[in-house]
């Protein structure tokens, strides 16, 4: 079994849409004054920033383009019991990535969680369509391929913004390489494959439009401010996940 070209561009577009998922889950920012902006960063490796704010701002035309559109055609026409329903069976197959690497880290609790997750959400949830697990008290994790690598000890490496895709590092990059490779749905016939995807890209895309509306809002610079964001979340996902070894 190999994995075809034709099948990497959604891959790809819904593995970077769920990468940034955790940045634009995060707890809501309080709207950032022009004091707080002009504070210095962290030390952060990012030389290749005057290609990557053009490709950002490539990527906010694209959205305000296509993506917005679809997002809102998404929201308005299918009833919210519906939306949840398509999220909870997406996130029932990500439970099985997340218990991988949970599992990979030595995390065998967290891992034997997850994978309940997944059998009771699996049987008793209607294939995952209802989150029964989540009723029952097993609270769903956090982790994909990129904070495992971080947990072995694989710096981030550069910060990247990609066409579409969005922001990444190349350790995340890899991580999410190394999803789309053992994604079953990657190797589907065109169509189906496609289909999926784009649907999972959508949605997650729709559910946290209000947090991105908000970073939108309240930042001065957004580049500096999703990057500062998007590294901080995963520096966390990664410190934590070291801590619960």
């Amino acid at each position: 079994m190999t994995l075809s070209l034709k099948h990497l561009p959604l891959a790809l577009l819904v593995s970077f849409a769920l990468l940034g998922a955790p940045v634009q889950a995060a707890k809501k920012p309080a709207p950032a004054t022009a004091a707080a902006q002009a504070e210095p960063e962290p030390a952060i490796l990012d030389p290749f920033e005057p290609l990557n704010r053009g490709v950002f701002m490539f990527n906010e035309a694209f959205d305000a383009v296509i993506t917005t559109p679809v997002k809102f055609l998404y929201t308005n026409l299918l009833p919210e019991p519906v939306r949840r329903g398509i999220g909870n069976v997406f996130g029932n197959l990500d439970d099985v990535y997340i218990g991988v690497n949970h599992g990979l880290q030595g995390r065998g609790n967290l891992a034997g969680n997850d994978f309940s997750r997944v059998l009771i959400n699996t049987s008793l949830g209607l294939g995952g369509l209802f989150d029964v697990a989540s009723d029952m008290g097993l609270a769903k994790g956090k982790g994909d391929y990129g904070v495992t690598l971080g947990v072995w000890g694989v710096g981030p490496g550069p910060y990247l913004v990609l066409p579409v895709l969005g922001v990444s590092t190349l350790r995340d990059t890899v991580g999410r390489g190394l999803r789309i490779a053992s994604d079953p749905r990657t190797y589907l016939e065109p169509i189906p494959s496609y289909s999926l995807t784009g649907a999972e890209y959508v949605h997650v895309r729709s559910t946290n439009s209000a947090t991105e509306d908000l970073i939108s809002s309240s930042s001065l610079d957004k580049y500096r401010f999703t990057r500062s964001l998007f590294l901080q979340r995963r520096d966390a996902l990664i410190s934590a996940a070291k801590q619960g070894n």
